[in-house]
């Protein structure tokens, strides 16, 4: 990923300016257009491909690995569901963002089991969408809180035995683990913990590299698949 010098510091330090590659993949020509044109309008943020199918998508992932994929879900031949599946299974680093007219909770359920990083209807503002993008690519969540809690219990109900935390991610890690489980923004994670932002971004970017993840959200739903945090974990008591 193409890293820049941004302009502003947050405690003390420079944040670098990510330019975030974007894997575009819908059926509707017109859609991808005018979500290309949004998009390259942003300085942070480039269209790398566009795929009109399930099947395009995947192959267009494997072959340039983007930071993010847009996905609809109703396509031809492969569906989102099954083409976000085969891109985690290939390119475990790509997050995917769901952009669909279907709102149906099965729907969102599978997509978060195949590994989407978060969900978006197609009527959200042009600006909402550049957030979301911007905010998957902090390693924050894009997703609606009441459907996060109802994956978390149906993951932690079948939970695989629990591997240390140690084993995989340092203390400093697994305590920024178990606050972004709790849904708290970057910032707060840094006040609670005593951290600059720039850290924070540091630590989530380890964890994901050690879990081999693309998002907050497949992090957070693994370690409870794996039994790393309990459900209590995720709740903020404070």
């Amino acid at each position: 990923m193409t890293t820049q010098t941004a302009p502003g510091a947050v405690n003390g330090e420079h944040e670098e300016q990510r330019v975030i590659r974007v894997l575009l993949a819908d059926d509707h020509a017109l859609v991808r257009e005018g979500t290309r044109r949004l998009l390259e309008a942003e300085s942070d943020v480039a269209v790398v491909a566009e795929a009109a199918s399930g099947e395009e998508a995947v192959e267009a992932a494997r072959r340039l690995n983007p930071d993010i994929a847009i996905m609809d879900i109703a396509m031809p031949g492969m569906g989102g569901i099954e083409a976000t599946r085969q891109i985690k299974a290939h390119c475990p680093k790509t997050a995917v963002l769901v952009l669909s007219a279907y709102d149906d909770e099965q729907y969102l359920i599978a997509l978060l089991e195949a590994g989407a990083a978060g969900f978006l209807l197609k009527n959200v503002h042009g600006q909402e969408l550049v957030n979301a993008i911007r905010s998957v690519a902090r390693g924050e969540s894009v997703l609606q809180p009441s459907l996060t809690e109802k994956m978390m219990r149906r993951l932690t109900n079948r939970s695989h035995p629990a591997q240390r935390s140690s084993d995989l991610l340092s203390e400093r890690e697994f305590d920024v683990l178990r606050l972004a489980a709790r849904g708290l923004p970057n910032k707060e994670i840094a006040r609670r913990l005593g951290l600059s932002i720039r850290t924070v971004h540091s630590h989530l970017a380890n964890i994901f590299q050690k879990m081999q993840v693309g998002s907050r959200t497949e992090a957070v739903l693994q370690a409870l698949r794996r039994g790393m945090i309990s459900l209590q974990d995720t709740y903020d008591t404070q």
